[in-house]
């Protein structure tokens, strides 16, 4: 026990001496973290196939705070009211017909027996246009997307011919992640929230992120089902965390809450079956529903166009040359020979479908009511309480280069003369 008596004349010996000096003073508490002075940054998020009137239902606490403390629209989709089309014309400001992605489903002459599809990656499709992360990561803005279309592609590569399919060249944003259904709302909110947390050198100054559970319920359910309220609603709770996330960051953030398209009500009692009015053999179908995209077989023109063209009840047809000038549409190689639209609500298929369905669509004229899309802004760059008339989703580009301090976008179809009345004057 020798260890214990030494240890106990050293504590002795310690309180001897404390008596026999001066106390020193008191420590001074460390002075609180000075808070870092963070510059708004912008963030781009798509609710796909949330209807501009969706808002009104009284189901979306987050989404109507945004929207009474910001600014708001119904704002047209373009033609044709599909989502792999409208999500890059409102990242590059130019309509389908100019920015090459002109349907969800098409062909390019220049790729024979290829077939774009939404999980095509290829440059080649997407090279028509430049998005906004392309233009800010080039301007030394880094960006950082949580899913949209096409960002996964590295924009103005090539992609290998053969195996190993490598690509060489093009840009992508700093960060991204490839589309996956299975990765839930609440994590793309909490994987934004943490590129937040980053140093400032590695921090997103421009993040997208993408939801599709609106635009799932209403295509099985159709827009008006209490089930796709509850999308809605759930979507708008993942909005007030995302809210909510950034205020406890103290992350300041020019908030541009958009929707690719608007959704239809649709019945099996609403169709124009193709096979009950064409000639089997004279043609084939590239794509079908609220409008369909055909080609004639070689040599079947005539006997096609005999059929296609005369008029019908609930569609007009035309040859891609003679689409509407209004529709923008049709001037690219990659549309179609013939173009079949459907008056809103019904559909145009290959075969009339299962009697009793119902649900929804879009990709109808663009400025039908019913395809109008979700605007909404909110941040220190804009006004409060503000409401735009309608205007067409290329202007969201400019108004991207606006909020980015990027040069004015050129060459472009959009223009940001729409926002400059609701942009405040401290805008970034």
């Amino acid at each position: 026990m020798r260890w214990i008596s030494r240890l106990a004349a050293v504590a002795l010996a310690a309180c001897l001496q404390a008596c026999v000096t001066a106390p020193a003073s008191a420590p001074v508490a460390p002075s609180a973290a000075v808070a870092e002075a963070r510059a708004p940054v912008t963030i781009l998020v798509s609710i796909d196939g949330f209807r501009a009137d969706y808002l009104d239902r009284g189901i979306t606490p987050n989404l109507s705070k945004l929207a009474a403390n910001g600014v708001r629209a119904a704002m047209r989709p373009s033609f044709p009211s599909k989502t792999f089309p409208n999500h890059y014309a409102l990242v590059t400001g130019l309509r389908p017909d100019r920015n090459g992605i002109v349907a969800n489903k098409m062909e390019d002459a220049g790729r024979p027996g290829e077939v774009f599809t939404m999980a095509s990656d290829d440059p080649f499709w997407w090279n028509e246009a430049t998005p906004i992360w392309v233009d800010a990561e080039k301007a030394g803005v880094r960006t950082a997307t949580m899913f949209w279309p096409g960002s996964n592609v590295p924009v103005g590569g090539t992609k290998a011919a053969k195996w190993p399919y490598t690509v060489t060249g093009g840009t992508r944003p700093s960060d991204w992640q490839q589309y996956n259904e299975a990765i839930a709302p609440g994590q793309r909110v909490n994987t934004i929230l943490d590129w937040m947390r980053r140093p400032a050198a590695i921090r997103p100054r421009f993040a997208t992120m993408y939801f599709e559970e609106v635009d799932t319920a209403g295509h099985v359910y159709g827009p008006d089902d209490a089930r796709t309220n509850a999308a809605i609603a759930d979507v708008d709770r993942e909005i007030g965390a995302l809210v909510d996330g950034l205020a406890a960051l103290g992350q300041p953030a020019n908030l541009v809450i958009v929707a690719d398209h608007g959704m239809a009500a649709t019945s099996s009692e609403r169709t124009i079956a193709l096979d009950r009015l064409l000639t089997a053999g004279d043609y084939r179908v590239v794509e079908a529903g609220p409008y369909a995209s055909l080609a004639a077989v070689p040599g079947h023109e005539a006997s096609l166009e005999a059929k296609l063209l005369k008029p019908h009840e609930h569609m007009q047809c035309w040859r891609k040359a003679e689409i509407p000038a209004r529709f923008h549409y049709g001037a690219n190689p990659r549309v179609p020979p013939y173009l079949c639209l459907a008056e809103t609500g019904w559909q145009v298929l290959e075969k009339a479908p299962p009697a009793g369905s119902t649900g929804g669509a879009h990709g109808y004229d663009n400025a039908a009511p019913e395809m109008a899309a979700l605007f909404l802004a909110n941040g220190p760059a804009f006004a409060s309480g503000k409401q735009l008339a309608p205007f067409d989703n290329v202007d969201v580009y400019a108004l991207l280069h606006d909020l980015l301090g990027l040069a004015p976008a050129k060459d472009v179809d959009g223009s940001d003369s729409v926002f400059r009345e609701v942009l405040a004057s401290n805008r970034r």
